[in-house]
Parts: C-alpha cells; sequence; structure tokens
C-alpha cells in the first residue's frame, strides 16, 4: 500500500472512530439524564403539590376545595379544570398548567380516597397500594398530619418522548457524522497528497542523480517539506560540486604523475644510450620522484583528515621561530623565481602551544602558492602579530595572479583549483589549501583569504588561539 493511500485511511480511520465515539457518548449520556429528570418531575412535583395542599386544608378546615388545588396545580384533565381557569384568570395557570399526564390521588389519614383526578378510585373508598412519589399533607396551624397525596408520572408517555427526542438526536448526530466524514475524506486526499508528491519527487530526483544527471527539486513551501526540497537542492549541488571536482582531480592526478613519469623515463634512456651523465640523470630522477612523493604525502593527509585522525603533538613553540624557519627554508625558491620574500614579526610575540611539524607543513603550502602565482619581480610578505589581545594572526600576502570573487568561496575546498592557474601552467592538485585549513582548525584557529581581484595579489590569513 502507498503512503498516500496509508495517510488517507488513517486520517478517515481517526475521523469515524472521534465520530462513533461521540454518537455513542453523547446518545447514553443524554439518555442517563433524561432518565434522571424524569425521576426528579415526580418528586419535585409531589412536593409543590403536597405544600398547595397543605394551605388549602388549612384555609378551608378541610378537603373542600381539593379540586381547586390540583385544578391550579394542572392536574384536572377534564372540564372541572376549564371552569376553574375562567374563575382564577388565564394568566394565573398559564405557567402551571401540566400537559404530561400524571395521576394525582389526595388520601386522608384514615386511608381513604379523598380525590383521583383520573376518577379511578371513587372518594372513600379504601386507598390500596399505589405508586409514584408520595409527599404528606400537613395541617399548618397544628403541623399534624391530614392525609397524603400520591403523584405517579406517567413513565411509559415520557420515556417514548425521551426516545423520540434521543431518535432525533441520534439522526441530527449521525449526519453531521457523515459529513464531517466526507469533508475529512477529502481533507486527507489534498494532505496525503501535499505530503506525498514531494516524497515522490525526491524518489525520482534520486535515482536521476543515480544514474548520473543533476536535478532540482521545486520549493513550493516553508514548512518541512521545504525545508526537505532546500536541503536535497543543497546536497545536489555539493554532489554536483564534487563530480566536478573529481574530474578535475583526476585530469590533475594524471598530468602530475605523467610529467615526472616521463621525465624519468627520458632521462633513463638518455643515461642508457650516453646521452646522459649519471649525476644530471640522477639529479633529475630524484628531483621528479621528490614531486611523486609529494603528491602521494598530500593525498595521505587528505585521507587522514577525511577519517578524523589528524593527532597533534603540541609543544610550547616560537611565532618567530616558526617564521623564520619558513623564510629561511622558502627563500631559496623565491630567489629562483625572482620573487622578493620578506619578513614581518612583532617583537612582543609570546609562545604558542602547537605542532611545530605540521603547523611548518599549512604555512609551507600557503608560501608555496604565493610564489608560484608571484611572477618576477613580484613581492611576498610574511607577517605575524597579536590580534585582539587573544590570538596570533599570521599572514602571507603577495601581489601576484590575485584570485576571482567567483572563485574565492571555494578556494580551500579540496582538489579545488582556479582557471587562472590551470591556465598559467601551476602545478598542483588543489589539496595545500585545504590541507592548511584541516591543520589550522585542528590547533583551534581559523584561516582565510582575501583578494581584491585578478592581478591584485592575495592575502591568506592563520589565526591562532594564544590558549
Amino acid at each position: 500500500m502507498s503512503l498516500r493511500w496509508r495517510i488517507m485511511g488513517s486520517t478517515v480511520l481517526v475521523v469515524v472512530l472521534t465520530v462513533l465515539t461521540s454518537v455513542g457518548v453523547g446518545y447514553y449520556a443524554t439518555q442517563s439524564r433524561l432518565g434522571v429528570f424524569v425521576d426528579r418531575i415526580g418528586g419535585d412535583e409531589a412536593v409543590q403539590l403536597a405544600r398547595n395542599l397543605s394551605r388549602e386544608y388549612a384555609s378551608t378546615g378541610g378537603w373542600g376545595t381539593v379540586d381547586r388545588a390540583l385544578s391550579q396545580a394542572g392536574y384536572i384533565y377534564d372540564g372541572a379544570r376549564e371552569s376553574e381557569r375562567s374563575e382564577e384568570g388565564e394568566e394565573e395557570h398559564s405557567d402551571s398548567f401540566h400537559r404530561d399526564p400524571v395521576r394525582v390521588v389526595v388520601v386522608g389519614i384514615d386511608g381513604r380516597v379523598v380525590k383521583d383526578n383520573f376518577s379511578e378510585l371513587l372518594p372513600g373508598v379504601a386507598a390500596p397500594d399505589l405508586s409514584g412519589h408520595r409527599e404528606t399533607v400537613f395541617e399548618l396551624t397544628t403541623n399534624q398530619p391530614v392525609g397524603h397525596v400520591y403523584v405517579d408520572v406517567n413513565r411509559e408517555f415520557l420515556s417514548s418522548e425521551s426516545h423520540g427526542f434521543l431518535n432525533t438526536l441520534l439522526y441530527i448526530i449521525l449526519i453531521g457524522g457523515m459529513l464531517t466524514v466526507g469533508v475529512a475524506v477529502l481533507l486527507a486526499a489534498w494532505l496525503s497528497r501535499r505530503i506525498t508528491a514531494p516524497v515522490t519527487a525526491l524518489t525520482e530526483a534520486t535515482e536521476a542523480i543515480a544514474q548520473g544527471e543533476t536535478t532540482q527539486l521545486p520549493v513550493t513551501s516553508s514548512d518541512e517539506l521545504g525545508k526537505m526540497s532546500v536541503a536535497f537542492n543543497r546536497m545536489t549541488s555539493a554532489l554536483e560540486t564534487q563530480r566536478v571536482l573529481r574530474r578535475r582531480l583526476i585530469n590533475d592526478v594524471s598530468h602530475e604523475l605523467n610529467t615526472p613519469l616521463s621525465v624519468i623515463k627520458l632521462e633513463a634512456k638518455g643515461l642508457r644510450d650516453g646521452l646522459q651523465t649519471a649525476e644530471s640523470a640522477s639529479d633529475h630522477i630524484i628531483q621528479e620522484v621528490d614531486r611523486l612523493r609529494g603528491l602521494v604525502t598530500d593525498l595521505d593527509w587528505l585521507a587522514e583528515t577525511d577519517h578524523g585522525e589528524l593527532r597533534l603533538t603540541l609543544e610550547t613553540s616560537s611565532i618567530r621561530g616558526l617564521l623564520t624557519a619558513e623564510f629561511d627554508r622558502w627563500q631559496p625558491q623565491s630567489q629562483a623565481r625572482q620573487v622578493e620574500l620578506s619578513l614581518q614579526v612583532s617583537a612582543d610575540l609570546p609562545d604558542v602551544d602547537l605542532d611545530r611539524m605540521r603547523m611548518s607543513q599549512a604555512l609551507g603550502n600557503v608560501v608555496s602558492n604565493a610564489i608560484h602565482c608571484t611572477e618576477a619581480g613580484g613581492s611576498i610578505v610574511l607577517r605575524a602579530g597579536l590580534e585582539g589581545g587573544d590570538a596570533v594572526a599570521i599572514s602571507v600576502t603577495d601581489d601576484g595572479i590575485g584570485i576571482d570573487a567567483a572563485d574565492l568561496p571555494h578556494v580551500f575546498d579540496r582538489f579545488y583549483r582556479t582557471d587562472r592557474s590551470r591556465s598559467r601552467g601551476i602545478g598542483g592538485t588543489g589539496l595545500g589549501l585545504a590541507i592548511t585549513r584541516a591543520i589550522v582548525e585542528a590547533h583551534g584557529g581559523t584561516v582565510a583569504v582575501a583578494s581584491d581581484g585578478p592581478g591584485q595579489g592575495a592575502a591568506v590569513t592563520i589565526r591562532l588561539p594564544l590558549k
């Protein structure tokens, strides 16, 4: 079963169960309350009627006006009630008029019938066992009982009325429930389509990516589904970027491997054919092997940072000593390319805990890039100073080929090389700055690059915390 049908089925099932529960609870609760109401009718009316009879008895000194009391209460169902209504007035009896057939029997203290409003028992006969609510009638002056009144509500009639009311109520609730279920079906269909449409699109897009295609999901909302589409599009863009970088890596690695291997082969042939001296050939071969080893080292470093295995051996080191060593290390190459390399270090730099070997590699990658990207006659400045009192800032600034604004966000991406560096034949695999960032961040620092554009040079700044 598809996700859409499961959502629709679950929604409709919940609504149906809710409607049925509401109908059942409402029906039985109403039925129970109606039963309580029917029971209270007889009791309340018996109490009120006994009070009226007590007043009538006290005012006349006997049962002579019992018919008037019953008529006023609305318990006379023959012509006697009409005559009483004409004597007492329409307004007085409108509130007390009793439309339900309720039997009232008044019995004297001697157990004989005084009045039966249904005329089933004649006055003066001994009263049998009577049903209904019984209340005592008192002679108010002496507070002595003078008789009893029995009020027997016609429960069968009220029960039929209550059942009619309940049936009508049930009918109305069922119609409302059916309408609710219909609306729930439509809402579930719309909601399930809204939920499953992005999921279906995501599935199709995933299959397209698996086949090597690039696709984007439409973002139609800002809710969780919209965020899912945005995240997927971001992932797709990242995958496409990695795919492009992987192609570049393959091309670059092939080139980086092919060039030294070709040189080694030519030197070996020249040595075999006597066209090259052993000393010259060995120097060239050693140089190309070093290039190959550098490539392998970069790839090893990449694998190490990928697996989170970059471990530091921290020791208290002098920033001035570290930069002086790097200056001496790269001075011969800068001179060979006719590039001026200078060092500017503040005198008040404190010592910092760092892994000297790894930090040397990080700085070496930056300085090497600066040397290769600066033309003859250019200059490179290696600076270091305090920043904000809690960090040391090390910068490498050159006036070389610069970096295009579109390339700035990607210079620390793995395998990324700018078009300008590729067109100018600058070697490398695009791993140097990525490795530099991994080393600096492992020290708790940050690295950033800035450039005003092509031909305006570039500045790479490494910030290391003092603690």
